[in-house]
């Protein structure tokens, strides 16, 4: 079980990061999500434990997501501090580069690809983020992400097209 998270937190951290658009709250969904993951699921079969875990992850996302929502309602009537926001984080995705890279032009280059794709992701609605980052990054299958997301195999499907020619359309040379 745990060689299993230790191979999965990094992916779900930046997940939960592109998500929320900040650090603590990443952790916490993490967090939250391997611990339900634990002690729901660690008697399932190991070829379930991927497509369960995710699902889990995506339903902290989407609570979320709920939470902020209401919150942001009430500081419109309260009138209270906002919470504090970071929008300006570290980018997630330069722990993904290649540190084999031949020169430092490359590293560069492969730097400010992660940032604009980064950019690009957090601008998506969240249902086309966790499609396109389910099956491109996580390489679930379509059937595996639509149990994630709790949605049919055909709007996986439209939710990924509608975010891959988001992204296509606004990284431009970024894009391969």
């Amino acid at each position: 079980m745990e060689a299993f998270l230790t191979s999965i937190e990094r992916r779900a951290y930046r997940m939960a990061l592109i998500a929320s658009s900040n650090r603590e709250d990443a952790l916490d969904l993490v967090q939250e999500a391997m611990c339900r993951f634990v002690a729901k699921y660690a008697d399932k079969p190991r070829s379930e434990w991927k497509p369960l875990f995710y699902r889990i992850l995506h339903n902290q996302i989407r609570d979320f997501y709920r939470r902020q929502s209401i919150r942001s309602r009430w500081r419109i009537w309260f009138k209270g501090p906002d919470e504090e926001e970071s929008g300006d984080c570290d980018n997630p995705l330069e722990a993904g580069s290649d540190p084999k890279a031949v020169t430092p032009e490359g590293q560069i280059s492969l730097d400010q690809a992660a940032e604009a794709l980064q950019k690009v992701l957090r601008t998506l609605p969240l249902r086309q983020q966790q499609a396109f980052l389910l099956r491109c990054w996580e390489e679930l299958s379509v059937a595996e992400t639509a149990r994630v997301m709790g949605c049919s195999e055909g709007s996986v499907k439209t939710h990924l097209s509608r975010a891959v020619k988001t992204l296509r359309d606004n990284l431009g040379d970024y894009w391969p």
